[in-house]
């Protein structure tokens, strides 16, 4: 039943994906931005979870964590699942580090807003959706070329 109703996700991601393509618009892109999105979802949920307890700057550390890896099970199983892949614990440590390069981006950007901005202290999901964005571009490139390359 999980499998039939993760397939059917899956197919109808797959038609608007193929139709925003046929407009022009990378497929893979798509994908991995929409990998991204629920990846915002998890980091989201885990700098909630966890920023009474250990502060924001470790809960904000360890939401990228747990993102980023959800982040790479998908992108292997779903954006780039047309390549080749190596094993899975060099792909995923060849992903976290390609990807530390868009977390200097991504949380230095938290980081600047929750030390800077009692809004964004009290409201850390501003400083996540602008961390994911400033990391995005670059996370993308370097997943594409060097982890599923």
């Amino acid at each position: 039943m999980m499998r039939r109703l993760v397939n059917a996700v899956i197919a109808a991601l797959d038609l608007g994906i193929d139709f925003l393509s046929s407009l022009g618009v990378s497929d893979t892109f798509l994908r991995f931005g929409i990998v991204g999105l629920f990846g915002l979802v998890w980091d989201t949920g885990t700098v909630y979870a966890l920023r009474d307890i250990a502060g924001l700057y470790v809960a904000g550390t360890c939401g990228f964590l747990v993102s980023a890896s959800i982040n790479w099970v998908v992108n292997r199983l779903w954006t780039f699942r047309d390549r080749a892949h190596s094993s899975a614990y060099v792909q995923w440590v060849k992903f976290l580090a390609a990807n530390s390069i868009g977390f200097v981006f991504n949380r230095g950007t938290f980081f600047a807003l929750v030390t800077f901005s009692a809004f964004c202290r009290q409201q850390p999901v501003v400083a996540i959706v602008a961390g994911s964005i400033a990391g995005l571009c670059f996370n993308f490139f370097l997943s594409k070329r060097y982890v599923f390359g």
